[in-house]
């Protein structure tokens, strides 16, 4: 990909945060703090603490090589600079398919929240928790509608969504005003159990079963589009801190609120905390306490901020798909950048079908969907403190506005989490993202075959940790504690030990085969240090290998 002018429209450092902040608030705000302290109880502030943390370290891993690539959609590349085209292929395709599957699961969203309002049509979008052939039309009708708006150009991207967080962000706030003010009781942090009434494993459990993971997953955005920012160096890791930070005061604000609202005769009725199962957390709580102009502020909400976040999905998963076709997996056609908009239109184009297949076929609900894109997201950052470490070691010249401190540490621990993350993703949904993932493996041989290469172990070669990883976390997923939805085979505690551990081992095996790629010349000419002196690009994938030995 270029880095053209047509392809860096100079989104500012505040567009780029408001990009961001809108990815992380789409349909999760308004049922995480619910869920999160019927799991956990007030304790379920931690939980939004410690999932800040989590995804905080893995971003600054992303934030190191995202400001020394700034190419837009780099995530879905990282893999081919750091391993070659098959890793590059396989972590790009996990990428792609998390990102784009959000663009119907937010219509979803959007849509079902739509049947919450007082009028026959829209109660007729939702029938027995899923769409009707209505609610699908909708669905549709949302996502075009967000798809057209991000045809033209990024500055529209930038504008749209600017508004669009400004309102999102707003309704919130008010909400917290609103409860807030309406009687606070103290005593519901304390009383009914306690402060963390499940004990402390549930707070973890409310970490990646609560969607407090799930809500922070929009700092990829921030990585996917960063390369369109006027100083993507500075304004990456800084848009970064700045969504993270904003969000987790939103979230943490939400979640006290929604604590100290909560009737106390109430918890007595229903048991304590794990008895309040509201099925739209804030609109049924201000229901409750008589705000109706909360109730309907919150319908509208509840609109806007599934519509707001797909904006970005849009954008984010038009630029990985252009860079799969970087790497020669997806046709060269979807590269092409329009000359005056600066987007990636036959990219759209592709990610609209993929949207409407999703939404005809498997597209019923929103949970039927998320659950699963939730564990594909996570797979997606596994590869972010892997390219810190092999880039340390194989690129010591390469211009990094923003170094990772203490790297050497916190990369493998950053690993570690990620790989928990998977593991707490839960069996079945484990080993479905495993098997959907590990589908790019024979694309990417009968690619290869077909461009001429004959020496396919030798291109497998930097992949086979990923393979093996992945394998391996399923079938521990499969065995492990029945608290992760698995057999019982591998007792609680045990299981996440082993996972933690192994994954040490795994990330290493990953540096050295980085190492061992760039030596064999696999991932070809960097994209930054080799663009001074650019190439013709080789048309056979054989030649681009020759070309770097």
């Amino acid at each position: 990909m270029d880095m053209s002018a047509a392809n860096r429209k100079g989104l500012s450092l505040f567009a780029l945060i408001m990009i961001g902040l809108g990815s992380i608030f789409g349909s999760g705000w308004l049922f995480g703090a619910g869920q999160a302290a019927a799991v956990a109880g007030p304790a379920a502030i931690v939980a939004w603490v410690i999932g800040a943390v989590f995804i905080g370290m893995i971003a600054m891993s992303y934030a190191e090589v995202g400001a020394a690539y700034p190419l837009p959609g780099s995530m879905a590349r990282f893999g081919t600079i750091s391993h070659g085209p098959v890793l590059g292929f396989i972590t790009g395709w996990a990428v792609w398919i998390a990102i784009a599957a959000l663009i119907p699961i937010e219509s979803i969203a959007g849509t079902q929240y739509m049947s919450s309002w007082n009028f026959g049509w829209a109660r007729g979008l939702v029938e027995d928790g899923g769409l009707t052939a209505s609610g699908m039309a909708m669905a549709l009708f949302l996502t075009v509608a967000l798809w057209l708006a991000c045809y033209w150009s990024v500055g529209v991207l930038a504008k749209a969504n600017n508004l669009l967080t400004l309102v999102k962000f707003a309704i919130p706030v008010l909400a917290v005003i609103a409860l807030i003010a309406s009687g606070f009781h103290t005593g519901n942090f304390t009383d009914h159990g306690g402060f963390a009434p499940n004990g402390w494993p549930a707070v973890m459990t409310a970490v990646t079963t609560s969607g407090v993971v799930f809500a922070f997953n929009g700092f990829q955005a921030v990585v996917n589009l960063g390369g369109a920012a006027k100083n993507p160096g500075r304004a990456i890791p800084l848009a970064l801190i700045g969504a993270l930070s904003l969000g987790l005061v939103i979230y943490l604000a939400l979640q006290i609120a929604f604590l100290g609202a909560v009737p106390p005769e109430k918890l007595a009725e229903a048991g304590g905390w794990q008895g309040i199962n509201f099925s739209s957390p804030f609109a049924d709580l201000a229901k409750m306490l008589m705000l109706h102009w909360v109730v309907t502020m919150l319908q509208f909400g509840a609109f806007i901020s599934p519509s707001g976040a797909n904006i970005g999905n849009v954008a984010s998963a038009s630029y990985m798909a252009q860079n799969l076709a970087e790497t020669g997996f997806f046709p060269k056609k979807i590269r092409e950048t329009h000359p005056k908009y600066g987007t990636a239109r036959p990219a759209m184009w592709l990610n609209l079908g993929f949207s409407v297949l999703l939404l005809v076929t498997v597209g019923h609900s929103w949970e039927a969907l998320a659950s699963v894109v939730s564990a594909a997201m996570v797979v997606s950052y596994l590869i972010g403190p892997i390219a810190v470490g092999v880039f340390r070691r194989t690129k010591p010249e390469l211009p990094r506005p923003f170094r990772l401190p203490a790297a050497r540490i916190l990369c493998p621990i950053t690993f570690a989490f990620a790989a928990c993350a998977l593991y707490w993703s839960k069996w079945p949904d484990t080993g479905k993202v495993v098997l959907l993932t590990l589908a790019a493996a024979p694309i990417a041989a009968v690619v290869l075959r077909r461009k001429g290469e004959r020496n396919l172990l030798r291109q497998f070669a930097p992949a086979w940790w990923l393979i093996a990883f992945l394998l391996w976390l399923g079938t521990l997923s499969a065995l492990g504690s029945e608290e992760f939805g698995g057999h019982g085979v591998i007792p609680g505690g045990v299981d996440i030990t082993v996972v933690g551990l192994s994954a040490l081992g795994f990330y290493f095996w990953a540096v050295r085969s980085g190492v061992r790629a760039h030596a064999a010349g696999l991932p070809g000419p960097d994209p930054v240090l080799d663009q001074a002196t650019p190439e013709p690009e080789p048309t056979d994938l054989r030649e681009r290998e020759l070309s770097t030995v």
